[in-house]
């Protein structure tokens, strides 16, 4: 009797590890797709949901529509994603914001994390902290002992409560307990003017949108916020790199693949196997690292598990801050 059981363990343990083509459950669309993205067109986002469709569209022969649902921080495309059937024909493109901040963000939240299935990461980016000239700092060290013995002092700005940026600079003063107040603005573009014109002092702000101001030398860069340096600006540090309370601090803005809790397994092994081909691209990573970020590269497990920290990660900033928005 132990030695069938441990012979059916064993064949079933071979058999998982087989693709889904192998154990005879290859999925293939049996119409044409539809890829939600919650966030306007033009964005990093909608970069992603569009090279995804182009690709998905030239390997399956169906036609691939990218659908923008923008609104709620992301929340709006999200919920019209989950009123589709659940058999991996609709798509969500989703991001940091709807598919981890909001769960502890937002008020009355209409949806959990067990109703989307994570299925493939597709884009990490880097933030970067940058200064106006006029901060006497020109380390993270220094800029913290600023902070130290100017505690009112300090403006930062971003492109709205609860946006990547805002949370990453929330989770900065948290770990060095410093004070500052937050500036926010209806996009990174007026924040960035505001910062320029030294209106405030500084901020968080994707690595590509500072990286030409930097480079100008209209504004002073400290480190960028994931757990490694950047190629785009080597010589900056990482974060964790520069204060002993800081070495647990990684953020990426990140853009990744979801399907619907219920979708079929198949459909999720499919999904992911054809956005790693994508990724795996020499054209894809050109066109992604051009705007300053890279391919994320992931297993459904992978991603599964990575979705399920930033979710954990973000919740203990948030409340921390406590912060809540209400619903619109």
């Amino acid at each position: 009797m132990q030695a069938t059981r441990r012979g059916w363990i064993g064949g079933a343990a071979a058999l998982a590890a087989l693709p889904a083509k192998a154990q005879g459950q290859e999925w293939r669309p049996s119409r044409p797709l539809r890829i939600i993205v919650p966030a306007p067109p033009g964005g990093i986002t909608d970069i992603a949901g569009r090279m995804l469709a182009n690709h998905l569209q030239a390997t399956w022969g169906q036609p691939c529509v990218v659908d923008n649902r923008a609104g709620g921080g992301g929340v709006t495309g999200t919920v019209e994603f989950l009123r589709a059937a659940p058999d991996g024909h609709t798509l969500l493109v989703g991001n940091i914001g709807p598919q981890a901040t909001a769960y502890t963000l937002f008020r009355n939240l209409p949806y959990q994390p067990e109703a989307l299935a994570p299925v493939s990461g597709l884009i990490r980016g880097p933030n970067i902290l940058v200064v106006h000239p006029s901060v006497p700092a020109n380390n993270v060290e220094e800029f913290v002992a600023w902070l130290r013995a100017n505690p009112r002092a300090g403006n930062y700005g971003s492109s709205g409560i609860g946006q990547s940026p805002h949370l990453s600079a929330v989770w900065f003063l948290q770990l060095t307990g410093t004070q500052a107040t937050h500036v926010p603005f209806r996009g990174s573009a007026p924040a960035m003017a505001a910062l320029l014109a030294g209106d405030v002092q500084f901020m968080f702000e994707n690595l590509i949108a500072a990286s030409e101001q930097v480079q100008a030398g209209r504004l002073r860069a400290l480190a960028v916020t994931p757990a490694t340096r950047s190629p785009l600006l080597p010589q900056v540090p990482a974060l964790r790199e520069t204060l002993p309370q800081l070495s647990a601090y990684d953020v990426s803005t990140w853009v990744g693949l979801f399907v619907h809790g219920g979708a079929p397994q198949a459909a999720k092994v499919a999904h992911n196997a054809e956005a790693t081909r994508l990724l795996n691209q020499p054209e894809a990573r050109a066109t992604l690292q051009r705007r300053g970020s890279d391919p994320h590269v992931t297993t459904l497990a992978e991603f599964q598990d990575f979705v399920a920290a930033e979710i954990v990660k973000w919740r203990d900033v948030v409340r921390r801050e406590g912060l809540v928005l209400e619903m619109d």
